[in-house]
Parts: structure tokens; C-alpha cells; sequence
């Protein structure tokens, strides 16, 4: 039975595909039932083919493929959509978000209260570029005025939640940024947790400062009046 389905999005990875996928089965393996469900998001390298191969040897790997690229949002809800396990763990396929904190992300799962549905990766220590972390700095911190989210750092790729409540929120490109307020719109609560942040080790980021600053600063108001418009009430069955 799959529990687990660990999501990753990718766009022309092929150096990072192998040693990832091999920290994500060492963690996982014999832990719970899991599946690896990795997301093509139409690679110009030849990312697609060493993924054939690798699943060959690994069989909790699955692979789906974008035929036109659409980018990370859209990679991550149709790995969703996909998936079969009845939580997610999504990590980004540049190998910077560590596999080993997998285990604190379901250990905080555990203990956490009934309506929390997400546990949020924290990067207390970015391994980025100056760069990077002044527009996730500037970013965060315009979004939390906003929103009220109530995460220190939506940008972190390694989250674990529940499929269910992903699969009731409204799509958008980009709404991978802003799930925790999104989450939090449908009634339910989220919590962070420190995790490790690598540097880059293979290839190249695929998004620069203005990527994620100023599209980040676009959706903030769309986002915004979505939370306004949110109407949350308890129900009982007759």
C-alpha cells in the first residue's frame, strides 16, 4: 500500500536525477509504502532517458512527461494528480533540498494537531547565490505582510501535505509559491520546520532574481483577494 508519494519537478536534471532518487529510496525504503514520481517538464537534455534507465533498477520510480514545457506549478499539480499515495512530500530536483529530513517532516506530522495538513521545509541556512536569497528576503517578507501566512519560507521546496486538500485548492501557474496561504484559505493549518539547505553541486538554476521576485509580487494580489473571498464555517450532517 503507498502511503507516500514523493514528488519532484524537474527541467533538464540529468547529473542530479541518480543521486538524488538514491538518497530519496535509502530514506524511504523498508519506512513506509512509497512511490517516487518524478515530473519532465519537456527536458532539451537527455533527462527523460536516464530516468528510463534508472527506473529499470528502481521500481518505486514513476515518470510522467510534459509534451510542451508549462513550467513548476503545473509540474507539481499533475504529479499530484497523478500520485497515489495519500500524502505528498515534494522536493525540487536540484538536489539542494536534502532527502534526509524527510523523516522530521512525518515525525512533525505526527505529533502535530489534527488540522495541521502541511509541514513546510525552513531554510535557516541558504546555500544560494546573493542574489537568490535577496529576492526570497524581500519576497517573504512583502508575502507574509500580505497574506498571513504564517511561513517563514514558502519558497523551500521539500513540503509534505495531504493529496486531498492539495486537490481542493484553486489552480494557477505559480500557485506553488503560495501553498501554505492557500492551505491555510480552506480552514486547515500548516507548520516549518528547520531543515538543510546544499548548495548546487550539477547544472544550473533554471530562475533568476527577477523570476522570482517580481512574479512572486504579481500573484501576491490575485492570492490576496482569494483569501478575502474565502468563507469558512462548521457544518454538521442532518
Amino acid at each position: 500500500m503507498i502511503e507516500l508519494s514523493v514528488v519532484v519537478p524537474i527541467y533538464n536534471e540529468r547529473d542530479n536525477l541518480l543521486p538524488l532518487i538514491t538518497e530519496i529510496t535509502a530514506v524511504l525504503r523498508g519506512t513506509t509504502g512509497f512511490e517516487i514520481l518524478y515530473v519532465d517538464d519537456h527536458s532539451e537534455d537527455d533527462s527523460l532517458q536516464v530516468l528510463l534507465e534508472i527506473r529499470a533498477a528502481v521500481p518505486e520510480l514513476r515518470i510522467v512527461r510534459h509534451l510542451q514545457r508549462c513550467g513548476q506549478s503545473t509540474a507539481i499539480w499533475n504529479g499530484i494528480h497523478t500520485a497515489r499515495g495519500s500524502w505528498i512530500i515534494t522536493l525540487d530536483g536540484d538536489g539542494q533540498n536534502d532527502p534526509a529530513d524527510i523523516p522530521k517532516l512525518l515525525d512533525a506530522r505526527q505529533k502535530a494537531p489534527a488540522n495541521v495538513r502541511m509541514i513546510a521545509g525552513w531554510r535557516t541556512q541558504r546555500r544560494d547565490t546573493w542574489s537568490k536569497k535577496l529576492s526570497s528576503r524581500i519576497a517573504n517578507a512583502v508575502r507574509s505582510r500580505m497574506l498571513k501566512d504564517a511561513t517563514p519560507d514558502t519558497g523551500c521546496g521539500l513540503k509534505l501535505f495531504e493529496r486531498e486538500v492539495f486537490l481542493r485548492l484553486p489552480y494557477f501557474d505559480h500557485m506553488h509559491r503560495f501553498l501554505p496561504a492557500l492551505i491555510h484559505r480552506t480552514g486547515y493549518a500548516t507548520q516549518s520546520v528547520p531543515v538543510n539547505h546544499r548548495p548546487r553541486t550539477r547544472g544550473h538554476s533554471k530562475y533568476g532574481i527577477w523570476d522570482r521576485l517580481w512574479v512572486g509580487l504579481a500573484d501576491l494580489r490575485g492570492v490576496a483577494w482569494l483569501m478575502r473571498r474565502a468563507q469558512i464555517t462548521a457544518t454538521e450532517e442532518l
